[in-house]
């Protein structure tokens, strides 16, 4: 008697259900590195020059010490009142004020990046004068 099986076992393996899920995953990764944007400062960083800037004397400078201390033109100021003081020139100046910001040889970033915070939120022209 010649009796045959009747199902075969099938030795191949399906691309097409890898290849969908490497595409969701790519469709995934694609719309979600769109969506996140690094939260950082847009700085426009200058080129270094050896020949001395004239500066208006009205100009206000902003200095700030390693310690986290602000000054405003020479006077020892608290941040709450820096940010007053630079809101109210910048509402009472006809055109747009400029201020320097000289913070002290390793001083923090986070103390310089308080000052240019307060600079963005009047719309204030920021120039910053760094020690090499």
């Amino acid at each position: 008697m010649g009796l045959k099986k009747r199902s075969k076992v099938s030795a191949e393996f399906s691309m097409a259900s890898l290849t969908d899920m490497i595409f969701l995953l790519l469709i995934f990764f694609m719309l979600n590195s769109a969506v996140v944007a690094p939260s950082s400062l847009n700085l426009k960083l200058p080129g270094t020059t050896r020949s001395k800037i004239k500066t208006n004397s009205k100009t206000p400078d902003v200095r700030v010490n390693r310690k986290g201390r602000f000054y405003l033109n020479g006077k020892r100021i608290t941040p709450f009142d820096l940010d007053a003081k630079l809101a109210a020139r910048a509402k009472s100046s006809s055109k747009q004020l400029d201020i320097t910001i000289s913070p002290e040889k390793n001083t923090p970033i986070k103390h310089v990046a308080f000052i240019m915070n307060i600079a963005m939120k009047y719309d204030i022209n920021a120039i910053l004068a760094a020690e090499e």
